[in-house]
């Protein structure tokens, strides 16, 4: 599964290799095997399912953006494109449609001062002129731009970090390691995260490309101040809602269910990225400062992270209560049933 999925093949290979010599140690040689074959006929079936969700039909096809007064348009550096304009037409994992949870619309495009849209846009900026030490360590923290461009005379090239959902995915494994969850646990809670973060995306591009909102830096550049550049580098998609508040709220939902309210750990996830580790009381803390983040970051007004927070709770809720789980004697055994039904496959 993890090599139909990945561009990482080689590392799978390694890890199937050091898997093997931990599992033969304890099992016949006949038992791994029959194992391995049946885990090749479950895979199998899975990718077969998976391969009809819709993702196949979207590659190739592009969005074309357009000038209109409040309507996103690609942002500097690199200026491209709007990406995944389609990501919505994917079939989700509980969500009954793409826009179940759609959000409130958002603000009505203006440049008059004092209007709601102006003051939105004032706040963004202004904080972004006044940010302290901390603030800007936050940004930083909770980027997640997978693929950064960075120029240099009349050269380009993209630095590779950490997803937003790979985040979320790190803090998984932390909380994992913290109760010294055993492996079925930490199956369970891989995915449920994982499928409340992939529901969380579709739901959240939905409203994007329907909303199609201009971003901050467009705007401040046109009618505030042509010099500003945001402290976080502007994603190439709409504005609205803020998907990292999204998925970061469904994942936190999902994460509290699992573990419990009150959790304290220590994010290590950015550390390979040079970003020192950040201290956290619960789940929720970490959601509520990823969202704000995009605030401090120049990349979003507040609306799309409040809202954004409002749709991840009940995706995250969605999740929890539609993914069951079956706990017999240290055993958790996922019961996917109400989500894909077996006639299915």
């Amino acid at each position: 599964m993890s090599k139909a999925l990945t561009f990482s093949e080689d590392q799978i290979e390694e890890f199937q290799v050091k898997l093997k010599d931990s599992v033969f140690s304890s099992v016949s040689e006949d038992e791994y095997h029959n194992s391995v074959e049946f885990g090749e006929i479950v895979a199998n079936e899975i990718l077969a399912w998976a391969s009809t969700d819709g993702y196949k039909e979207t590659r190739g096809l592009r969005y074309t953006s357009f000038e209109e007064d409040g309507k996103w348009i690609p942002t500097p550096p690199a200026y491209i494109n709007g990406i995944e304009p389609f990501w919505s037409t994917i079939r989700p994992f509980v969500l009954d449609s793409a826009n179940q949870f759609k959000p409130v619309k958002s603000t009505e495009f203006s440049t008059q001062k004092g209007s709601r849209f102006y003051n939105e846009v004032m706040e963004v900026y202004q904080v972004s002129e006044g940010m302290s030490e901390e603030q800007k360590e936050i940004a930083a923290f909770w980027d997640c731009n997978p693929f950064v461009m960075n120029t240099l005379g009349h050269v380009m090239y993209a630095t590779k970090k950490i997803t937003p959902g790979g985040h979320w995915l790190g803090i998984t494994q932390i909380a994992n390691k913290n109760t010294n969850a055993d492996i079925m646990k930490s199956l369970e809670a891989y995915t449920l995260v994982s499928v409340a973060i992939a529901d969380g995306f579709i739901g959240s591009w939905d409203e994007k490309y329907r909303s199609n909102l201009i971003r901050p830096e467009t705007v401040i550049n046109a009618y505030i101040d042509e010099e500003w550049i945001p402290l976080l580098q502007t994603p190439p998609f709409p504005e609205y809602p803020s998907a990292h508040s999204v998925i970061s709220k469904a994942a936190s939902v999902v994460l509290t269910n699992l573990f419990s309210e009150n959790f304290d750990f220590v994010d290590t996830s950015e550390e390979k990225y040079g970003l020192p580790a950040r201290s956290f009381n619960s789940f929720q803390e970490a959601a509520e400062e990823a969202a704000i983040s995009r605030l401090y970051g120049g990349i979003h007004y507040m609306p799309a992270i409040k809202n954004g927070l409002v749709q991840g709770e009940e995706i995250g809720k969605k999740v929890i209560t539609t993914v069951k789980t079956k706990k017999g004697d240290n055993s958790h055994i996922l019961d996917l049933s109400s989500v894909v039904k077996p006639k299915e496959f």
